[in-house]
């Protein structure tokens, strides 16, 4: 071995490498198992602060995420509640309200929202968000609120065709809310509606102001009664789709309707 380091000759250092070769790859895996014991041994406490340097540093990180996910979620309903105010005069919003729970085995899909009595909430006052009509608040307790969407058959309201200006009234049923839609009845005869017209509510109730968007409208069919028409309505708002909603707490001309919608 002496002889092949200082020996020029090529040929017999290859053959001594090609002897040892598998003993030195034995060799540095055990120095290198060693190695690494002996280091987890004498430098366990480091790698143990340096562990929990890092845990602490990974839980700043996930406040901070939180932190700023709660802060855009409330810039997006912010922004939701300016679209809201801009898009009706005179209408006053409750502040954001979480869906905190649903009623059991309820077609309509109704829900809980965790604003009340203490939040200005009253009965029957409309519920929104920025694409359309929910429903309305149908019991009001200090903290919470049950809202009930336009799917229920509990449910009349008096809308009209933005494009046509026909009028007409809107309530559910257990049939139609199966396939999450609503009927619209008392349509004229001689009415101009067709597929994908948006119906809006009409506000003559004084329940709900004029102009909110409530559905797009689907087939017109003659009633039984053969003297109107009756439209098949897909309300924009899905109610089992929703985690943020507001209540409608006032708005100019409120109970000085005529019109009967419960």
């Amino acid at each position: 071995m002496i002889y092949a380091a200082v020996s020029s000759s090529n040929a017999i250092s290859s053959a001594i490498g090609t002897v040892f070769a598998p003993v030195q790859k034995f060799s540095n895996r055990i120095s290198d198992a060693v190695t690494g014991t002996l280091d987890m041994l004498f430098n366990a406490r480091d790698y143990y602060e340096e562990n929990q340097e890092l845990k602490n540093e990974l839980a700043e990180l996930y406040a901070k995420i939180s932190d700023y996910t709660e802060i855009s979620q409330e810039n997006d309903h912010l922004r939701e509640m300016i679209d809201l105010a801009d898009s009706a005069d005179g209408v006053e919003l409750s502040e954001p309200c979480t869906v905190i729970g649903r009623t059991a085995n309820d077609i309509y899909g109704s829900f809980f929202i965790d604003k009340g009595e203490k939040d200005g909430i009253e009965y029957y006052d409309p519920v929104v968000t920025s694409s359309g009509l929910v429903g309305f608040v149908t019991e009001v307790e200090y903290t919470y609120s049950l809202v009930t969407p336009l799917l229920s058959n509990e449910i009349s309201l008096g809308v009209y065709c933005v494009r046509t200006g026909e009028t007409g009234v809107i309530e559910g049923s257990y049939e139609l809310a199966l396939d999450g839609t609503v009927r619209m009845v008392y349509i004229p005869l001689e009415c101009e509606m067709t597929d994908g017209d948006i119906v809006i509510t009409s506000g003559y109730s004084g329940n709900v102001p004029k102009g909110i968007v409530v559905g797009t409208a689907g087939s017109i069919t003659i009633a039984p009664s053969g003297l109107t028409r009756v439209g098949i309505i897909k309300p924009t708002v899905d109610p089992f789709d929703l985690k943020t909603v507001f209540v409608i707490t006032d708005f100019d001309g409120k109970g000085a309707g005529y019109e009967t919608e419960n």
